[in-house]
């Protein structure tokens, strides 16, 4: 898409966040013609639309897939031809708690999409003009946002880095948080600036254990396709929320791979257990879902503190035009990725009109 005219006033605007909500934020902000800086404490782009790579292939640990209702998600999309691709997962099996299909009504059967060859391709793509501009800063903790001392009316951050090396950004009309909802009220409040942060009291966002599994010795000419036929689960067994093939996704290779998400009130309850006996015990669970009792060749956690919106914030941003402060993502209005990209845009076009 080219960029549009500039402005009457173009600004100098902060993004903290690199996932799916900055990443449509600042693309956005630098259609119009406005200066972006990115910053984003992880050392890539995508938030939770996460692969993890491992000698046995990779592993979605985070987003498992993603659907599209909105044309503006559908357009945004076409540009970046080749990043997604259709997963077969349409008929998402629904089990009850010994694995077995349950008699109710499946999930609607609109398309389900992932990433390719990995889940945060899409992100990669979105974020390569941006990195080509050298408007994204990596590895980059942002700790406070302040006033800055040499022009009051604009904002600075306070930023943590590699190695404790601590850097000022300054001189920004206005400073975006595109990031899980927990962490953006914490930082509002380390910066003095609780009152947008109040708005996201009732805010409802669980955390998630991932558990990802290979079995290499499945993929054997001789040896029927191990485990259930179905290639996605939602699950009502009291540990596991969700359940699916890696290798069943495009692009993915064909050794044998599961990721196991646990449920919301699961993840709650043993959010602060160790690694060791969340493995155990969500492995236990997978066996009784699955009947897949063999000891899988690579086991590995991933711990989510910011996962799934229960209670959403309702409306699609957060933005004081006065302050020059404001707020998107996924927790704006639910919990999906075109949820996150749709949080992204308005807060954007918000910007833009002031």
């Amino acid at each position: 898409m080219p960029p549009r005219p500039k402005p009457a006033r173009s600004q100098n605007i902060a993004v903290i966040g690199a996932g799916i909500a900055g990443l449509a934020c600042a693309r956005t902000l630098v259609q119009a013609g406005h200066r972006v800086t990115v910053l984003e404490r992880a050392a890539k782009v995508g938030g939770r639309m996460a692969s993890r790579e491992t000698p046995f292939g990779t592993f979605d640990h985070g987003t498992q897939y993603f659907t599209v209702r909105d044309a503006r998600f559908q357009q945004a999309l076409a540009t970046a031809p080749g990043s997604y691709k259709p997963w077969s997962a349409n008929a998402v099996r629904v089990l009850d708690p010994h694995g077995r299909v349950a008699e109710a009504a499946l999930p609607s059967r609109e398309s389900h999409f992932v990433g390719a060859p990995t889940m945060d391709a899409v992100a990669r793509r979105w974020a390569q003009p941006l990195q080509e501009a050298a408007a994204i800063e990596f590895n980059t903790h942002v700790t406070r946002i302040e006033r800055d001392a040499l022009a009051p009316a604009r904002w600075q951050l306070q930023t943590q880095g590699d190695g404790e090396s601590v850097h000022v950004y300054s001189g920004f009309d206005a400073v975006l948080l595109a990031i899980p909802c927990s962490p953006a009220q914490a930082l509002l409040r380390a910066s003095s600036q609780s009152a947008l942060g109040k708005q996201m009291e009732a805010v409802d966002v669980a955390p998630c254990w991932s558990l990802m599994l290979a079995f290499p010795n499945a993929v054997q000419p001789t040896l029927v396709t191990l485990g259930p036929q179905w290639n996605a689960a939602l699950s009502t067994h009291h540990r596991i929320a969700w359940l699916a093939r890696e290798s069943s996704k495009p692009r993915r290779g064909k050794i044998e791979r599961w990721t196991v998400q646990a449920s919301p009130a699961w993840s709650r309850e043993h959010l602060d257990d160790d690694d060791d006996t969340v493995q155990a015990k969500l492995h236990k669970a997978f066996a009784e879902v699955t009947g897949i009792r063999a000891a899988p060749a690579h086991a590995e956690l991933k711990r989510w503190r910011s996962a799934k919106t229960m209670t959403a914030l309702g409306q699609p941003m957060l933005w004081d035009g006065k302050l020059g402060l404001g707020a998107c993502g996924d927790w704006c209005l639910g919990h999906r990725v075109e949820d996150a990209f749709v949080s992204g845009l308005e807060l954007a076009l918000a910007v833009d009109a002031r």
